[in-house]
């Protein structure tokens, strides 16, 4: 019987979602939890990996079990056992063939930037008090839209086939003293959000021009696209799946 996850971690102390040696990811912290509830080694899988220090408020993942659970039982008991940056929202029975990583049909992430200096936020937002032109970098945006190469905006010597995804939305909005970056896409390349938000904001800096920005796509060549900046404004806030 397969079963989902549905939950939402801090990042912050852990490697990412994927089991890395020698450092503590939130994949390996939930298996060790698991394995001990239902008295047999569980192997997880989960919607994707999550790099060090990036949150999730939405994610899901699956594993495989023969046993006869009591989903409300485990649900209780995972989150007094698991630690306080780990929740888990609901677990429910879905079909064999779904897959937490290859049945999702889109990802939506947001990155958040404060203006004013927060000392309870800085786990979760980047501090930025330069002045930036959100109506530049929702130009520059505007062309990530659609299915491109992003090379330019990925980490290099990755283990996937190809750089091709196809963005949904990319947008930026101004709410009170934070500025907040949507992006939403099939799938996400590695360090992908980080580097564009990178480069939005050498836009948004008046440093790169909405033409530059086109160039630096086209181009797929990541010397050529901004910094990639702290994981700590990113968050994996949607998955969407076609039977959920």
């Amino acid at each position: 019987m397969r079963y989902f996850l549905h939950l939402a971690y801090n990042g912050t102390n852990y490697c990412g979602w994927q089991i890395q040696p020698h450092s503590p990811s939130v994949q390996e912290t939930i298996n060790t939890v698991l394995s001990k509830l239902l008295g047999e080694k569980i192997d997880i899988t989960g919607a994707g990996r999550t790099d060090s220090g990036v949150h999730a408020s939405c994610y899901y993942a699956h594993f495989d079990s023969e046993k006869n659970i009591s989903l409300k039982d485990l649900k209780y008991k995972l989150n007094r056992m698991l630690p306080n940056d780990i929740v888990i929202y609901s677990v429910f029975p879905v079909s064999d063939s779904l897959h937490a990583r290859f049945s999702a049909v889109s990802r939506t992430y947001t990155y958040t930037i404060t203006t004013i200096k927060n000392p309870f936020a800085i786990e979760t937002e980047y501090y930025f008090p330069t002045e930036l032109n959100i109506d530049s970098m929702n130009k520059a945006a505007e062309q990530l839209i659609g299915e491109q190469d992003f090379t330019s905006f990925s980490k290099l010597h990755t283990d996937v086939n190809n750089n091709i995804c196809t963005v949904t939305k990319a947008e930026w909005v101004s709410v009170d003293n934070k500025l907040i970056f949507t992006i939403s896409a099939n799938r996400f390349l590695r360090n992908m959000v980080r580097s564009i938000v990178g480069t939005l904001i050498d836009v948004g800096k008046g440093k790169t021009s909405i033409e530059d920005f086109s160039k630096i796509l086209a181009s797929k060549n990541r010397q050529n696209a901004g910094q990639s900046i702290p994981a700590c404004g990113l968050s994996l806030c949607n998955i969407e799946y076609p039977q959920i």
